[in-house]
């Protein structure tokens, strides 16, 4: 009876400790190209993101850091509700593709990259108005979302083309210690879903076509194994116990009466 309540004690406090792995990420690895890696490989090519109708692009003349022209235009949309000197004002796509700029008047820009957008208004400023206009534009209101195992969850702008999946993790304070790296996904599209998932321990993630981010993109980071093996022996942990206690005080009250 004596060695059954010790039994029961061990149990109590092997089920109160929590069971908890340090989970050091393996991190972009190389490894030797195979040729059933090569034969799967996708050649994936990256495409610049093309203007839309409802973009907001920002727009300045980097000759003149307060507006495109010496004038407040009077048809610029302020999305940050406040005075845009300095950043350049802002600028929503029409339904049919123009965007209004002063001076100037609608300019067709749905279905051009950013650069060819600003050499196209970089023109039209240098024969109508501005002798020699440096124009800087951004598209403001692309972003993806990042779910799941990372430090910082949520919508991150795109600021740049051709922002890769590692440059949005650094930004969101890389992954968490119970992070799957081999594993992310990164789901895309806006009828048809497609689903790429992508191994950041393997060294060629880096430069892989699939990994450049796209307006609307979700990654989503699961957790690794050991991390789901620690949630569930916490679980049992949590149903467990309070039925040891039971046997435990039990068995005790037993030993006590006899």
């Amino acid at each position: 009876m004596r060695f059954i309540f010790l039994l029961c004690i061990a149990c109590i406090i092997a089920l109160s400790s929590s069971c908890s792995y340090k989970q050091d990420q393996i991190l972009f690895q190389k490894r030797a190209a195979l040729a059933a890696d090569t034969v799967k490989q996708k050649t994936t090519t990256v495409n610049s993101y093309r203007i839309k109708p409802q973009d907001v692009l920002q727009i300045r003349n980097l000759q003149n850091i307060k507006y495109i022209v010496d004038e407040v235009p009077t048809n610029a949309l302020n999305t940050n509700g406040g005075n845009t000197a300095g950043t350049g004002q802002t600028y929503q796509v029409e339904e049919d593709g123009t965007v209004a700029l002063p001076v100037i008047g609608h300019v067709q820009v749905a279905g051009l990259t950013r650069t060819e957008a600003t050499k196209q208004i970089e023109g039209l400023y240098r024969k109508n108005l501005l002798k020699d206009p440096i124009i800087e534009l951004k598209v403001i209101n692309l972003k993806v979302t990042i779910l799941g195992e990372i430090g910082s969850q949520g919508n991150f702008p795109l600021v740049k083309d051709n922002t890769t999946l590692v440059e949005l993790i650094g930004q969101a304070g890389g992954l968490t210690p119970s992070a799957n790296e081999k594993n992310v996904k990164i789901i895309r599209g806006d009828q048809q879903k497609t689903v790429t998932e992508i191994d950041l321990s393997n060294i060629g993630s880096i430069s892989d076509p699939n990994a450049v981010l796209q307006n609307g993109d979700i990654i989503y980071i699961a957790k690794n194994k050991r991390a789901i093996r620690t949630d569930k022996l916490q679980n049992f942990n949590t149903l467990a116990q309070p039925a040891i206690l039971l046997l435990n005080t039990a068995l005790l009250i037993f030993s006590l009466t006899r």
